[in-house]
């Protein structure tokens, strides 16, 4: 098993000399907290949270074969500035660690080192990744004016013989309701109700 950092804009990779003891994964659900008068307090799932990944292990002074992944190992403080250029990085690494599932897209979020008594030439260290996730930017759409909902009147055309109620009765289903589509009409049948003519349009309220 060999832990890999793969950066695109670097020529080799970066190997961990000693292989960590553990590795955490840690997986959340993202939630927020709402106040609801009649519920008390509620919990809302806002979805799952970036995946963190971490271990601690420790850059050795001199190559060991009893822990030592490979021979060349690099200089200790030379590989902890290494791990501060990632974390410095904008743009994500990836992560490989050879024989589990490990093979994604991260960011260094967080390291520290550390210098033991009787050590001093060995620099141990904590590093913590979080999972890449991407934005997808989906094109921007055409604004069109909003349709109108209101619903367009049907018009009725008179015709011979034609009289208010028996427009009513046909279009409305009631005869009563010639007064209704005489008050929506006026201006077109005039002061008579019982004068309409072939030809006009009556707007059907």
């Amino acid at each position: 098993m060999d832990f890999i950092i793969r950066d695109p804009a670097a020529k080799d990779d970066f190997r961990f000399p000693v292989n960590p003891e553990e590795v955490l994964i840690r997986r959340e659900k993202q939630y927020e907290t709402a106040s609801i008068l009649s519920l008390g307090e509620i919990d809302l799932i806002q979805g799952e949270r970036v995946k963190e990944i971490s271990f601690s292990s420790f850059f050795p002074k001199e190559y060991d074969p009893m822990y030592c992944r490979f021979t060349d190992i690099p200089e200790p403080q030379t590989a902890m500035n290494r791990l501060t250029a990632f974390l410095m990085n904008r743009q994500p690494i990836r992560l490989i660690i050879t024989g589990t599932i490990i093979n994604t897209l991260a960011y260094v979020s967080m390291h520290d080192s550390t210098l033991k008594g009787g050590e001093r030439d060995d620099i141990y260290f904590d590093i913590t990744f979080r999972t890449y996730r991407g934005i997808k930017v989906g094109k921007a759409h055409k604004t069109t004016d909003r349709p109108d909902t209101k619903p367009v009147p049907k018009v009725y055309t008179v015709k011979p013989g034609d009289t208010l109620t028996a427009i009513a009765k046909r279009e409305l289903g009631n005869s009563s309701k010639w007064r209704d589509i005489y008050n929506v009409n006026t201006q077109v049948i005039g002061r008579d109700p019982n004068l309409i003519r072939p030809g006009q349009k009556l707007v059907m309220p």
